[in-house]
């Protein structure tokens, strides 16, 4: 783009386009000049970009973010529940290898105490994560929190 002239025949063009309502940087990668070239050639002209289409598309990938972020936050407290009820009803144990490379495998009334430290341990970190994705998504308030916390509870039938 450096070195291109911005001659008459690329005003005309970047005047429909403009018309058309595309942006400054849109108008010069169509045309083949530099943005600064064309923000010069608006101003000379009297013409001003309109900046709230860029402002709603700000939005609302904002508020497709927000969605994502509570998305993934039901998920969490999700794997969270998922592995404390692991904790309530038989579990199976088992070891690979030995020099005959051997399966061995049993079932057990309740976890093992490491395995259910591990899965608490699992399970909190997950709910501390969904929890401050919740809270970040309210006012930094903690009655928001909590409507947020007991909203997701109801989502996902645990409240």
């Amino acid at each position: 783009m450096a070195g291109e002239t911005f001659n008459a025949q690329k005003r005309a063009m970047a005047l429909e386009l403009f018309n058309d309502g595309f942006g400054c940087n849109a108008i010069a990668r169509e045309v083949g000049v530099s943005p600064a070239s064309i923000s010069r050639w608006a101003k000379a002209e009297g013409l001003a970009f309109d900046r709230s289409q860029a402002a709603l598309a700000v939005r609302a990938h904002t508020i497709d973010l927000a969605k994502e972020r509570v998305l993934l936050a039901q998920k969490m407290a999700q794997a969270a529940n998922d592995m404390l009820d692991m904790l309530d009803g038989p579990f199976t144990v088992f070891n690979f290898g030995g020099k005959d490379n051997t399966f061995a495998s049993e079932e057990l009334d309740a976890a093992p105490v490491d395995a259910r430290r591990t899965i608490i341990t699992a399970s909190a970190i997950a709910f501390d994560k969904a929890s401050k994705v919740v809270a970040d998504e309210q006012d930094p308030g903690e009655a928001g929190a909590k409507a947020m916390l007991r909203q997701l509870g109801e989502a996902l039938g645990i409240s």
